[in-house]
């Protein structure tokens, strides 16, 4: 079992957005949260993470076993958390590679192979469609939003996570590129055969990758689960048709 989030109850400035979730994500398994904007889905990714800005007021965060609630997202990320922010920050002066070696480097324990790393970040820049450009900036410097999300999707490809959570990976992007991330994805997962949590607003990316499992999250709380069907309601009767019990 790769993560358990057990009644999980969580604020952000002293209003209550995530309240009693319980989702669990085993190895191996793809799993997509949906929801409107203002449902909670981002607090809880990073209320997973450790993220600061988020307090945990009950319940707990297992993974692999162990309680990480009360962990910096540093040890939780060398437990192996991987998460794609929504809005990834850009940091001057941090070379984009040096910080995918110092970021591996932290998260495995030992010294990398820069050959065989430059290697890796070529082969997904390529299947990325990401500028050769890019990657010799600062960490998001000037990287456009299309551009900031698949070099987040590298970094998940590089750092080879136990389980990774995708916040709107598919935010900013053109047809194109949703394609192109939607299927760069699917690769790693299942190469690296980590649990994976996708959240998402739309279907739209969903056309090109296979998720096992669906939930919907409303009002804080996870309101429906099943399979893809549930994305199939949603195309045809919105999320109204959660709220209301349906």
């Amino acid at each position: 079992m790769a993560l358990e989030i057990k009644d999980l109850h969580v604020e952000v400035e002293g209003k209550d957005i995530v309240k009693g979730v319980n989702l669990m994500i085993n190895d191996g398994e793809f799993h997509v949260l949906m929801g409107h904007n203002g449902s909670g889905k981002t607090t809880l990714a990073k209320a997973v993470m450790g993220h600061p800005s988020t307090k945990i007021k009950a319940g707990d965060i297992i993974f692999n076993g162990q309680s990480v609630k009360d962990l910096t997202a540093d040890k939780r990320a060398k437990l192996g958390i991987f998460l794609e922010f929504q809005a990834p920050v850009e940091v001057e002066g941090v070379g984009f590679v040096n910080f995918l070696r110092a970021a591996r480097e932290s998260t495995s324990g030992s010294t990398v192979d820069m050959k065989q790393l430059m290697g890796e970040i070529r082969d997904y820049t390529d299947k990325l469609a990401i500028a050769g450009g890019v990657i010799g900036r600062s960490l998001n410097q000037g990287f456009s939003g299309g551009e900031k999300k698949k070099a987040e999707i590298l970094q998940m490809a590089v750092l080879k996570p136990k389980l990774a959570i995708l916040d709107e990976p598919d935010s900013g992007l053109d047809i194109d590129a949703v394609k192109a991330v939607a299927q760069s994805i699917s690769e790693i997962y299942k190469k690296q055969k980590m649990g994976l949590l996708l959240i998402t607003h739309y279907s739209r990316i969903l056309n090109y990758m296979e998720p096992q499992f669906v939930h919907v999250m409303a009002g804080g709380k996870i309101v429906a689960n099943g399979g893809k069907e549930l994305i199939q309601k949603l195309e045809k009767e919105g999320y109204e048709s959660f709220y209301n019990g349906k």
